[in-house]
């Protein structure tokens, strides 16, 4: 007789164990299906031991480079090994990894290890292995099963051409490295990658780095990157890529101008696509999808099909771990029918991790001008900030962008040292519609980095202090 439910999650990412966890939390009888990755991409090979991996890095830079400005006089030719820093990143990983278990027994979650198929919308069969089986039937479906890597036409992957797992995955590195995309993971792994040597060439078919953020932060990026020696070819098309055996020729155009370039590796960093297939979500009848190829939800994370929900990357909303579990926790309690709130994704923080550091939120000035705001825009840098001089950190800015009418917050876009932990104070600031003026008026502590704060609050408010 199958086990019965108020609530199966289909996959155990940062969407799905959160779902899971709330669920239980609020009294439903929850169960989790999971065939690799507990705690998802993010927790074993991407959001966390890449942070691991580009702390490494940022240390690898500083000895190889920056000791005699620190007083160090032996800095220059520091020998640095990669391996070491891959197995600190899997142990970071795993610690996390032990974690998920802990709290699916904590919150008296069954967890199921094995490949959930959707028989119809109540019901889903898992392969445990061993040609053992089990059905579940549950009242509420709950799909979080991510995405897959999005190649570009014509690529097939090799030994050579590799993707972000195989790259996060391998305790060596090449001498050389095309990586095609110059979002999130290029420019980390860009980093990574170059700190310990690596000769590298990053390839973007639009006209600058991290295309979706700031104009003026992908400026001071590309201007950071090329002082450090990053090799960058932006608007450029990546027209083929050929594993040789011995290494990659990537041939690439950029205007008129078509040319080889051969390297060790080529990493395809190129995007995701919404996981749909292999989990039997075509037996679930009036299923829809949205223009991104993925689950359509509403507000609520509820699909087109009473029962269904879905959250996190299979969505397609926007392809953050942070979304994903915000995605979790309005989905469980709209389903057990608790007080809850609403997602706007365009105000969700988002950070890139290589140095320095990019954070951001809401519309960029563009944006904001062609939504029709009348805007008012503060920019002040981090080379008058003493904490990040004290640092040694001194180049990029932080921005602020508000409505000049009604002083609302549409955005912020900043570039320096640990600039994503400074988004939460602007993002709740947004979310219960404070202004600059509130802001300004919060007492930042000094010397330190949030005082950027301070000082773009009092910028949109006509009267930057320090400035």
């Amino acid at each position: 007789m199958a086990k019965e439910y108020d609530v199966l999650v289909l996959g155990a990412g940062p969407g799905g164990y959160v779902a899971a966890i709330r669920s239980a939390q609020l009294g439903l009888k929850t169960a989790i299906i999971e065939k690799e990755w507990w705690g998802g991409v993010c927790l074993n090979v991407g959001c966390i031991p890449s942070k691991a991996l580009l702390r490494n890095a940022e240390l690898a830079h500083i000895v190889q480079h920056r000791m005699k400005e620190f007083g160090f006089n032996n800095g220059e030719g520091v020998p640095v090994d990669y391996s070491v820093a891959f197995d600190r990143s899997r142990k970071t990983s795993d610690r996390l990894v032990k974690g998920v278990g802990f709290l699916m027994k904590k919150n008296k979650i069954d967890t199921y290890e094995g490949w959930g198929t959707v028989q119809d919308k109540s019901t889903v069969t898992v392969d445990l292995g061993d040609g053992k089986s089990e059905t579940l039937k549950t009242k509420n479906l709950i799909i979080a099963t991510g995405t897959n890597v999005k190649l570009l036409p014509g690529v097939e992957l090799s030994d050579n051409v590799i993707t972000y797992l195989e790259a996060i995955m391998s305790d060596t590195l090449p001498k050389s490295i095309v990586i095609v995309g110059a979002g999130a993971i290029g420019v980390e792994f860009s980093y990574i990658m170059h700190s310990y040597g690596v000769d590298v060439t990053l390839v973007e078919y639009l006209p600058r780095l991290l295309p979706l953020e700031d104009a003026e932060v992908s400026a001071e990026l590309e201007k950071q990157y090329k002082r450090a020696g990053i090799k960058m070819m932006t608007g450029t098309r990546m027209d083929k890529v050929e594993d040789t055996g011995k290494g990659v020729k990537v041939t690439v155009t950029k205007g008129e101008k078509t040319e080889v370039l051969e390297a060790e590796k080529a990493l395809m960093a190129t995007g995701f696509a919404p996981r749909l297939e292999g989990y039997g979500l075509e037996n679930i009848d009036g299923l829809k999808t949205n223009e991104q190829g993925g689950i359509e939800v509403d507000e609520r994370m509820a699909t087109s099909v009473p029962g269904v929900w879905a959250v996190g990357d299979v969505t397609a909303k926007l392809m953050l771990a942070h979304v994903g579990s915000a995605m979790g926790v309005v989905c469980a309690e709209n389903i057990a029918g608790v007080e809850t709130t609403t997602l706007d994704y365009r105000m969700m923080p988002r950070a890139v991790y290589c140095q320095p550091q990019v954070a951001s939120f809401g519309y960029t000035e563009e944006q904001a001008k062609e939504a029709g705001f009348d805007i008012v825009v503060a920019k002040f840098p981090f080379q008058v900030n003493g904490k990040a001089l004290g640092l040694g950190e001194g180049v990029g800015f932080a921005k602020l962008i508000s409505d000049k009418k009604y002083g609302e917050l549409l955005g912020a876009h900043m570039i320096g040292p640990e600039v994503t932990e400074l988004l939460p104070e602007l993002t709740l600031a947004q979310k219960w519609e404070l202004t600059g003026r509130e802001i300004a008026y919060n007492v930042h502590a000094h010397p330190t980095l949030t005082e950027v704060l301070h000082e773009i609050a009092h910028g949109v408010e006509g009267h930057m202090l320090n400035l």
